[in-house]
């Protein structure tokens, strides 16, 4: 077993999990513009860290380039949207549950010792849905659900190719500037230029540690995770998420769990346990690109 890697991942949804809270702040704030802000923030802190840790960035280079934009387009540009309507068909627990399946998936298609990891991931995934519970949808709901389940996937499966390359810390640059530019542009589209004056001083706040906790730190440590275990371990630590936001809901003021929530935080840490604790090889193998 690797600790760092997997603290690495489990520090990541630790702040994704705390994120729940602050995005609550920003419910009536302009949220394409918002997020523009985001995660130009947060490209801009990358790539002063690179600077300071003297991290060679490369360019991306042929089939890269689209890499790159899909881990953009469907794990933050369509990923938010989804969240943004899916909220308006569902309560936030379907979605939770949605992005709760995904460590299945990726046990799934990560290489590795599936016949530990896999059932690890069904374990976590029950757990994370206790904590979450299951809540109510329309069918617009699930269809959300379902695109947020996909999109949440492809946010990790299509980085893969790329990461040998440019490393957990070239591909977090890459993707929070052309998330810069994407949200940037659709938010000028559809909210409109005016929409910068509607922005408070505590969206600003909400913004930026959303940028530098979620967003730079976290897609730092989730890919250096992913980068020494493996899609299919990684994933298991997405139940890590919920618990931090259960907690985090309890230390603002929030009601305490209930039984079944804590139940569900038994539940991920058997499942983690039992799939992290097999030996780790030094390297698994990454996805090639098709």
């Amino acid at each position: 077993m690797k600790a760092l890697p997997i603290l690495a991942g489990a520090t990541g949804m630790v702040f994704v999990g705390g994120s729940v809270a602050v995005s609550g702040y920003l419910a009536d704030a302009p949220n394409l513009t918002i997020q523009a802000f985001r995660y130009a923030v947060a490209c801009a802190l990358l790539l002063l860290w690179a600077s300071r840790t003297r991290t060679p960035l490369r360019r991306p280079q042929g089939p890269e380039w689209l890499w790159l934009l899909g881990v953009t387009v469907a794990g933050l540009l369509v990923f938010n949207i989804a969240l943004v309507h899916g909220a308006r068909h569902a309560e936030p627990a379907v979605l939770g549950v949605a992005v709760a399946c995904v460590p299945i998936l990726l046990a799934l298609v990560g290489r590795g010792p599936r016949r530990r990891v896999l059932p690890a991931a069904a374990v976590v995934t029950l757990g994370a849905i206790l904590v979450e519970g299951l809540g109510r949808a329309d069918g617009a709901g699930v269809l959300w659900a379902v695109v947020t389940f996909v999109c949440e996937a492809l946010f990790t499966l299509l980085a893969i190719p790329v990461l040998d390359r440019h490393g957990p810390l070239g591909v977090s640059v890459h993707a929070t500037w052309m998330a810069a530019v994407l949200f940037g542009v659709s938010g000028v589209v559809v909210e409109g230029p005016s929409a910068i004056l509607r922005v408070h001083p505590d969206d600003v706040l909400a913004g930026a540690y959303l940028a530098m906790a979620v967003t730079a730190v976290a897609f730092l440590l989730w890919y250096t995770c992913v980068t020494r275990l493996g899609p299919g371990r990684a994933g298991l630590l997405t139940g890590v998420a919920p618990i931090s936001a259960a907690l985090t809901g309890m230390a603002l003021g929030g009601p305490t769990p209930g039984p079944l929530v804590w139940l569900g935080m038994t539940t991920v840490g058997a499942g983690l346990a039992l799939g992290l604790t097999t030996p780790v090889p030094a390297r698994e193998p990454a996805l090639t690109p098709a």
